[in-house]
């Protein structure tokens, strides 16, 4: 599994979080996916012409799930991959080619750059498509989007979708702006909260029941669901689910740090530790900090070959995130005040959602106010939610 490091608390991020204790642990223990559950599944897709959507994560304990079904005669036809590739490990935002699997010879359909939903040529031909993707549980992490648009040609077509559901391991809490449609993208394409507390499996429930498809369409969907499994339950990944969310902390992280990704702080994007720190040159100098190399996952990271002086989160181990968590902006943007903190202030709206978390903190508000701002919002999402929860 990730390593399983927490983080140490900077004075500016010292809300509570939660202990993972021994009952957790051993619940933890039991999970078991629903990649894993192929008496439920495997009859569904016998003598059946069968696409995948998958990635590194799509695994049966440590065999990917292509080859498990190949070798129990699943007629697998085609691979379908997201952002970062079939073997994840391309950069985020980085262009994907369509191109043939080494070990198997199927052809790989590159769901990410102009392509983001399967032509119906490329579905021709297929009986079922399997979906089995480690989400994170983040409306900017665009997996979720990618089940949207399979959804949706699967559904022009007439093919089911199967998911093979995997539990969050950002799931135990609901926070965040809920989108305003008008800042609707592939980062962001329905009216949900940055943090919204479902598995992948009942995200495409929620897909499906609000009628979020293009033109009212009603995809054939089902859902493989894990065992052992719910919202409270801790869980580590087997593997990285993207290049730069190497570790327990990072996922967690990931929600709040992310955001940042669209002003000039660093988050560590380049360095052995992306999502577990954030810092800035013209950060003042502080005991810990870091400069952002090219390499793998991260070719030309912000502020590279430039020392950033910051904060390390990626220390203690045993704490979950509880909420959005806003003081890593409230914070870069009191030690950059005068200079430039949101460059690129249209990304940052379709990574909050909307253009009021932008003027709020150029206004200088509170956290307790600009949370206050969304908290309608989202007891409405709530209660949508409540409606396609699988699990606990």
């Amino acid at each position: 599994m990730i390593s399983s490091c927490g983080y140490s608390n900077s004075p500016q991020h010292e809300e509570k979080v939660d202990v993972v204790d021994e009952d957790q642990v051993e619940r933890l223990a039991q999970v078991s996916v629903g990649a894993e559950q192929t008496t439920d599944y495997l009859p569904l897709l016998q003598d059946k012409k069968v696409g995948i959507v998958g990635n590194q994560s799509s695994l049966i304990g440590e065999t990917h799930l292509v080859d498990s079904l190949l070798s129990l005669e699943i007629n697998v036809m085609k691979v379908f991959s997201p952002e970062h590739g079939f073997r994840g490990k391309a950069d985020a935002g980085e262009f994907i080619s369509s191109e043939k699997d080494q070990k198997t010879g199927l052809p790989i359909v590159s769901l990410y750059g102009k392509n983001k939903k399967p032509t119906q040529e490329q579905l021709k031909g297929l009986d079922v498509v399997l979906f089995d993707i480690q989400d994170v549980g983040v409306r900017f992490y665009t997996y979720i989007s990618t089940l949207h648009y399979v959804m949706e040609a699967c559904a022009e077509a007439n093919i089911p979708v199967i998911v093979l559901d995997r539990p969050n391991p950002n799931g135990h809490y609901v926070d965040g702006p809920v989108l305003d449609m008008r800042y609707k993208s592939f980062v962001g394409m329905h009216p949900v909260p940055i943090v919204y507390g479902m598995t992948i499996g009942e995200y495409g429930k929620m897909i499906n029941g609000e009628g979020w498809l293009e033109g009212d369409l009603v995809c054939d969907y089902s859902v493989v669901p894990c065992k052992y499994y719910d919202h409270n339950t801790p869980y580590s990944l087997p593997v990285p689910p993207s290049p730069n969310l190497r570790s327990d902390v990072s996922i967690q992280l990931y929600p709040s740090l992310c955001i940042l990704e669209a002003t000039t702080v660093s988050v560590g994007r380049g360095t052995d530790g992306p999502f577990e720190r954030y810092g800035h040159p013209d950060f003042p100098e502080m005991d810990f900090e870091f400069t952002p190399k090219s390499g793998p996952g991260s070719k030309n990271p912000k502020h590279k070959d430039v020392k950033c002086y910051g904060y390390n989160m990626g220390e203690q181990e045993g704490h979950r995130e509880t909420k959005f968590d806003l003081n890593f902006l409230l914070n870069s943007n009191i030690l950059l005040k005068g200079k430039t903190f949101i460059d690129r202030s249209r990304m940052f709206n379709l990574l909050s959602g909307n253009d009021e978390l932008a003027q709020q903190l150029n206004a200088g508000k509170s956290e307790e106010d600009i949370r206050a701002s969304w908290q309608e919002k989202l007891d409405a999402f709530k209660l949508v939610r409540a409606k396609y929860l699988i699990y606990e």
